[in-house]
């Protein structure tokens, strides 16, 4: 989660005015903020945290499907409603708001910015692509929300249990094909329709983690090919910390843009889980 939320709040400055290079401060202090990936990252937290609660039961391999479900949906409107202006998008925005929410056939890579908590609470990959599956259809229904949020989830699963760049790509390539470096679509890559799906931004999100040499290194990538930053961060974030770790002195940094919920709500995940023992 630390690495959702710093890629996050990083790439919060650079979402609507991307820069090319990987020369730029981390933080800055007047214009970061965190967004509304980081709010829904939280609330898939919070979600599997109570169904927990509420089973009574160590894990989720067992939790029915419609108990994850109905959390899901619960938590992401608790949460959007209580940061209401975070960046959500108009339709996402009116979802938060309904009292009957329905799911709305989105491709929108909202779906695989909040899903990196799962991988922390399954119990295996299987588990961990069902438990993405839930937390993305309540509002992600199309094939390709679906499909960004287990990529991604699956990724960050196998990061945490010492899977190589090389399986981490390879399981990535079972949803989506891509050909291409960082250097190649730099110059090209922006903020449009197509890098607000998961298509046009789990991939590239991916890629930049691939082409890292270390936590940071994942983030200043992702910032220097432009796009939705900070969605982008979030998705790389989440799977960098798994694998690299995330340096204390970053996270530190970031948590000074938390309130005190969100800084609560993170500190009571790292007690949920133990990645020394999962």
């Amino acid at each position: 989660m630390k690495g959702a939320i710093i890629g996050d709040i990083v790439g919060s400055v650079y979402e609507f005015a991307n820069i090319k290079t990987k020369d730029f401060p981390l933080f800055n202090e007047e214009e970061c903020f965190f967004t509304d990936d980081t709010v829904m990252t939280v609330a898939v937290a919070g979600a599997l945290e109570s169904v927990l609660d509420m089973t009574g039961n160590d894990t989720l391999a067992e939790a029915p499907d419609a108990v994850v479900s109905r959390w899901a949906l619960k938590m992401m409107q608790s949460y959007g409603r209580t940061y209401p202006n975070r960046g959500y998008g108009r339709i996402f925005r009116r979802w938060l708001n309904d009292r009957h929410p329905h799911p709305y056939y989105s491709s929108g890579n909202g779906s695989a910015m909040r899903v990196s908590p799962v991988a922390w609470f399954a119990e295996s990959l299987a588990d961990c692509e069902r438990l993405a599956r839930l937390t993305a259809e309540v509002s992600h229904n199309h094939p390709d929300g679906i499909c960004g949020a287990q990529a991604t989830a699956g990724a960050v699963y196998l990061a945490l249990h010492g899977g190589s760049k090389e399986e981490i790509r390879a399981y990535v390539d079972r949803y989506y094909r891509w050909d291409f470096t960082l250097e190649e679509i730099r110059p090209s890559y922006t903020f449009d329709h197509f890098a607000s799906t998961c298509e046009g931004t789990v991939p590239y999100a991916v890629q930049a983690f691939l082409e890292s040499e270390s936590f940071e290194d994942t983030i200043r990538n992702v910032v220097s090919i432009g796009g939705d930053t900070d969605t982008l961060g979030a998705i790389a974030g989440a799977i960098a910390e798994a694998y690299y770790g995330v340096p204390d002195e970053l996270w530190q940094q970031a948590r000074a843009f938390l309130d005190e919920g969100m800084d609560a709500a993170v500190d009571r995940f790292y007690k949920y889980v133990n990645p020394e023992t999962k």
